[in-house]
């Protein structure tokens, strides 16, 4: 019974969020959406900002197992997008809140897993220094995380993974060119 309230909780929350924005939306909201009392709510979640960063943070967590290996950059994007594809307006409003940063650092999680396991799957037959495996992993989670930032400044209007995939297209061979002058040193 726990489980089920709380994610009616949760699901009220998110239902409410692709409505209107975060500062619009209260406990006194939540509640009658999903048929709980404020004490309930209290029992689960000390505030809002609690229940936005249990709702992320349950979300990073479950990417990351859906995801324990990933064999291209590409895919690494795809992860990172994936609750903001599925809850667009939602993440528009986190993403124009003064919650924002819960949902940065959300992202960041998402892509230095997703990131680091493809990095991981590259190096599997090529030894690397960890100090340049560390560098490498950034770099991309860098370009990753930017772009997704990116895509949400301007709105999510434009296909974020269209340029995205091309510029991965043009990069072909340069993170195996850095695995090499690793090697080298």
């Amino acid at each position: 019974m726990a489980n089920f309230t709380r994610d009616a909780i949760k699901a009220s929350f998110i239902k409410l969020l692709e409505q209107r924005p975060l500062a619009q939306i209260s406990v006194k909201d939540i509640v009658s959406d999903c048929g709980v009392n404020r004490n309930t709510f209290y029992y689960y979640f000390q505030d809002i900002p609690q229940l936005l960063e249990h709702i992320v943070e349950e979300d990073a967590e479950r990417i990351i197992q859906k995801y324990p290996t990933v064999d291209s950059i590409e895919a690494c994007l795809d992860a990172a997008v994936e609750f903001a594809l599925a809850h667009r307006r939602a993440v528009l409003h986190i993403h124009n809140s003064a919650n924002r940063a819960v949902y940065e650092q959300y992202l960041w999680k998402v892509c230095e897993h997703t990131v680091g396991r493809y990095v991981d799957t590259l190096l599997t037959d090529h030894p690397m220094r960890d100090e340049d495996r560390e560098v490498l992993i950034q770099s991309e989670v860098y370009a990753a995380f930017g772009a997704v930032m990116y895509w949400l400044e301007h709105g999510m209007k434009e296909e974020l993974r269209i340029p995205f995939h091309r510029i991965c297209e043009l990069k072909k061979g340069f993170i195996d060119e850095i695995v090499r002058r690793s090697g080298e040193d």
